[in-house]
């Protein structure tokens, strides 16, 4: 009954956020982190696929499960992946109606565009992905995967070892050998650390705030150590820790191998040369100091010490891309991560093991 409540609660605050324009975004408090966000998932899906492509024979097909889709914030990045085809499912459904929309859209630009390339097909599935047996609800269930995808919403499936269990089995029931599982999560030790340092249950700053509902700061449970998440304009609703040794080997079970898990900063650090023109096209950096006039997003005197410390070792006063503190706040919370599928093999008794 308790599970069912949450996964209606998530369900509805999705459903009820609006679609707002380009414009309105561009207004958010919070609008470079968003696309720093953005940008990670970016640079990990380049990774992955591309990993994938090196196993796969020029012009093959490449088929990809977005699970926990939302509005469709990642369609563009699979046409530029090149995929074939593409799955996408989402608890909430009206955030599913405007994916497809979205989808809708960009396939009516395509063939209006000289030189038409066919997009890659779709189908769309509205159902909770921590209880549902996806594979049953493809089109073809036959079907065998490339790549699943899982952007800032695994966690809500650590409420219950059974969600766990099934949000796992979904990414790799269908996932060929060799394909990959990636996604983005708060990272718990971080979440507890801060956590563990406040006097009550509470923390946070002008952008976020993380509410704690678990009793016991040293041992939070496996499963259902639940925290409300407010974040500006974004989210605000329940979620879980996702306890890392234990999604391993949870993961294992499913055949699916830890390959990476990185934390935001770390993975900025690793890919920010490489990424350096999209940083820029996604604006996914505030500049500063600002331009003429342009106002700063943050409060200047708190949230940018930082970049004034790092400017006074360099060799001239130039403009650099930052976050303000608070922003920094936030996405240091999250990692990366990636999981390999393994390769199946059958004992004597007829059960399925995994080998590298």
């Amino acid at each position: 009954m308790q599970d069912r409540l949450h996964s209606r609660t998530v369900a509805e605050h999705y459903n009820a956020l609006e679609e707002k324009g380009l414009r309105q975004r561009n207004q958010s408090r919070i609008v470079y982190m968003r696309n720093f966000n953005n940008w990670i998932k970016s640079m990990l899906i380049n990774e992955y696929i591309g990993k994938v492509k090196q196993t796969k024979n020029h012009g093959a097909s490449l088929r990809v499960l977005d699970m926990c889709c939302g509005k469709g914030g990642d369609l563009l990045k699979w046409k530029k992946a090149n995929i074939t085809h593409l799955i996408c499912a989402d608890i909430a459904e009206v955030s599913l109606e405007q994916c497809q929309q979205r989808y809708n859209d960009m396939t009516s630009r395509s063939s209006n565009d000289r030189g038409f390339a066919p997009i890659y097909t779709a189908e769309f599935i509205t159902a909770d992905c921590t209880k549902v047996r996806l594979r049953e609800k493809y089109k073809d269930p036959s079907m065998q995967l490339d790549f699943v995808s899982c952007q800032f919403a695994f966690h809500y499936s650590f409420e219950s070892l059974s969600q766990a269990e099934c949000m796992l089995r979904n990414a790799s029931e269908t996932l060929r050998p060799g394909g990959f599982f990636v996604g983005t999560i708060p990272d718990a030790y971080d979440l507890v650390s801060r956590w563990q340092k406040c006097d009550d249950n509470k923390f946070g700053n002008d952008v976020y705030s993380i509410d704690f509902l678990c009793e016991d700061k040293e041992r939070p449970p496996l499963f259902g150590a639940k925290y409300n998440f407010h974040l500006e304009g974004v989210v605000d609703c329940p979620e879980f820790l996702v306890h890392l040794p234990t999604l391993r080997k949870l993961a294992l079970k499913n055949g699916l191998e830890l390959v990476a898990f990185e934390r935001f900063d770390t993975f900025y650090e690793r890919f920010k040369d490489e990424g350096r023109s999209l940083l820029g096209n996604m604006q996914a950096l505030e500049t500063y100091p600002p331009f003429h006039e342009v106002p700063l997003l943050g409060n200047s005197e708190q949230d940018y010490q930082h970049a004034v410390q790092y400017m006074q070792n360099l060799p001239d006063h130039r403009k650099i891309g930052t976050l303000s503190q608070s922003e920094w706040d936030v996405t240091s919370l999250y990692a990366v991560f990636a999981f390999r599928k393994m390769k199946t093999v059958w004992n004597s008794e007829g059960k399925a093991e995994y080998v590298a």
